[in-house]
């Protein structure tokens, strides 16, 4: 009895979180997004319909909305994985101790300042008077300037770690003579990759995937002050909270859902079982 009591009090307060507060706000999500608005009072009333999911399809603004910031997190996912797997390679096997302890500061260097200042500098850096422009001018090239590239590029910033630090502890962990054998057989340094080392840190790439994909879904400050006309879910969902909830709950949906299904499709591939 002192054991199982013992149990319960440490689980309590997890449990109480997760299943009280956590699943509990996402089922009176789900619910809400059966409801309706009234549209002269914006009233809204409890009940069963499955219009406000009907408008997430027939109505186009919501659908490219919702393609555009499924593009994004895609885009922002890989190129996470292309920057991380080199990067991780050299830090683990090439860099000297004293260059890769100033790699891995300067890695994690943004998730030192606050959210909002992150996404304030690279507006600064992108804008039409910043840094981009400004070095870039002698060569006659000019910075993409507020747009979807822009949004890239500073989720990309913003959610690198997130990739970088499981790729590059999963790298180091490989015994060197890997490398050596490759080259003994023959391989290059392409075919080594590709072949050794990406299958061996295939599901250190997908715990890295899943925090960079889920974070770009759910994300709209970046596409308010660097994306320009930009819309992601997380902008239609901020415009209609207020306006329209069941219609925000509703699109709340998409990206869970997306979520779901590419967590299932990593699933299949075994690669979460490893991790």
């Amino acid at each position: 009895m002192k054991r199982r009591a013992h149990l319960a009090g440490l689980l309590a307060a997890p449990l109480v979180w997760l299943v009280g507060i956590y699943i509990f706000s996402l089922a009176m999500l789900l619910v809400t997004a059966f409801w309706t608005t009234d549209p002269f009072t914006s009233k809204v009333t409890p009940g069963f319909t499955l219009r406000n999911f009907e408008q997430l399809l027939i109505n186009p603004a919501y659908l490219s909305t919702a393609m555009r910031t499924l593009g994004i997190a895609l885009v922002v996912t890989v190129l996470s994985i292309l920057v991380s797997v080199p990067l991780g390679i050299f830090m683990a096997k090439i860099a000297r101790p004293w260059l890769r302890a100033l790699l891995a500061v300067a890695i994690t260097l943004p998730l030192w300042a606050g959210y909002l200042v992150k996404i304030l500098a690279m507006r600064v850096t992108f804008t039409e008077d910043g840094f981009f422009n400004a070095m870039m001018a002698p060569f006659g090239v000019s910075g993409p300037g507020f747009s979807i590239v822009t949004v890239v590029l500073t989720l990309t910033y913003l959610w690198l770690p997130y990739m970088a630090v499981p790729v590059y502890t999963a790298i180091r962990q490989l015994p060197p003579n890997l490398f050596d054998a490759a080259a003994d057989l023959g391989a290059g340094a392409w075919r080594t990759v590709r072949t050794v080392v990406l299958p061996l840190i295939k599901p250190a790439i997908i715990a890295g995937s899943i925090f960079t994909f889920s974070l770009s879904l759910g994300d709209y400050i970046a596409a308010k002050f660097v994306g320009g006309s930009t819309q992601m879910i997380g902008s239609i969902i901020a415009s209609n909270i207020n306006l329209n909830p069941p219609i925000a709950a509703a699109f709340s949906v998409v990206p869970i859902a997306f979520v779901v299904i590419y967590l299932v499709s990593v699933q299949r591939t075994g690669a979460l079982e490893r991790m």
